[in-house]
């Protein structure tokens, strides 16, 4: 029901400029920068905009903040377009909160993206391959003498920089982001997958499929790659700054290392994993894992077929069943109802799930 009244918008911000604030919906046909609905700052990081008495109020109408365009609209905590926000005519003043905003069109501070090293060629004896490691570091990494946390990631084609046929996740956007909230100091250690021997090599165990490669693939990170990059980086080492990650088949294999090395990987990072591929992971969970403060970032979204939800949740109970403390073994489930199997879910999730296993 509309109803006529002295309706404010109380508005405040943690990242606060020099342009001005807009308020913008369906009563002014969404135009992002119309000068009546230019909101009044009050103080720093604090806006105000009364409607005028004649404005219709109800609980349909859709609004957005803008700082004049909609290159430069608000974004969530991680740099992600919210939903339209719905005024409330059951009060006189609605308060909102806009953590984050667009500037000139893109959702990060390019000041803030990180410093991208790429090792050309690192062996992988377990493997008897080479392969290109990508090494994210946080942007200030070299004018700092902090020692950062490290995640080892897969399919680093698909991760940063210009991305692959299937998709980017964008990490090195997504920590800038964080970067802004003086969050997500961590290095990203990105390995090339293995192209055609992709499934091979994140396959734990031997199939009718693969020849199960996903066993030496994880000895490499472990035993290889890890001592490498604790010796060449400012690292933290221990376990419990040292997580491993990935999605789809990469995050099957990043399940495997963690259960394999529980002593090296304290934190995981699982985004809509293929255990399809190895039924026997549930035994080897059972049988073989020892957590010592771990901590398990699961995602998994409903439109990625039958079984990803129902396997995931799976993967989580058949360890909690084996009776570990929650301080010995903390779970963190993310649910996405509209989730598909994609890059740009994964990319969405990734800032929450660094976040939540580094904090």
């Amino acid at each position: 029901m509309a109803q006529n009244a002295n309706f404010t918008l109380e508005l405040t911000t943690p990242f606060d400029d020099s342009r001005p604030i807009y308020v913008s919906g369906s009563f002014c046909d969404w135009l992002p920068n119309r000068a009546e609905f230019k909101m009044k700052k009050v103080n720093v990081g604090h806006y105000v905009f009364e409607f005028p008495k004649n404005f219709k109020v109800n609980n349909s109408t859709e609004y957005k903040y803008t700082r004049g365009g909609w290159g430069q609209v608000e974004l969530d905590q991680y740099g992600n377009s919210p939903l339209n926000r719905f005024m409330d005519n059951q009060t006189k003043t609605k308060q909102d909160y806009v953590p984050f905003w667009r500037i000139n069109g893109k959702n990060f501070d390019e000041n803030l993206m990180p410093i991208v090293q790429t090792i050309q060629d690192f062996e992988m004896p377990q493997l008897k391959k080479k392969r290109n490691i990508h090494v994210l570091l946080p942007s200030d990494y070299y004018l700092t003498d902090q020692r950062y946390p490290v995640i080892y990631m897969q399919d680093a084609q698909n991760l940063f920089g210009e991305g692959s046929a299937y998709g980017n996740w964008a990490i090195d956007q997504k920590l800038a982001v964080l970067k802004a909230r003086n969050k997500g100091d961590v290095i990203v250690v990105a390995i090339n997958h293995g192209e055609e021997n992709r499934f091979d090599e994140y396959s734990p165990y031997k199939n009718a499929k693969s020849v199960g490669l996903g066993k030496k693939y994880a000895s490499f990170i472990a035993k290889t790659l890890k001592p490498y990059i604790d010796a060449n980086f400012k690292t933290k080492p221990e376990r419990e700054f040292t997580g491993v990650g990935g999605s789809s088949m990469g995050g099957l294999v990043s399940i495997y290392a963690g259960l394999m090395y529980p002593e090296i990987l304290g934190r995981l990072m699982i985004f809509s994993p293929s255990l399809w591929v190895s039924p026997k992971i549930y035994f080897d969970a059972i049988e073989f894992f020892q957590p010592i403060d771990t901590k398990i970032y699961l995602y998994a979204g409903n439109n990625e077929g039958q079984f990803m939800v129902e396997n995931v949740q799976k993967f989580k109970e058949t360890l909690e069943n084996q009776g570990f403390k929650k301080q010995t073994l903390d779970f963190k489930v993310s649910i996405d109802e509209a989730g598909k199997h994609s890059e740009s879910a994964w990319s969405k999730e990734f800032p929450a799930a660094i976040e939540w296993l580094f904090e």
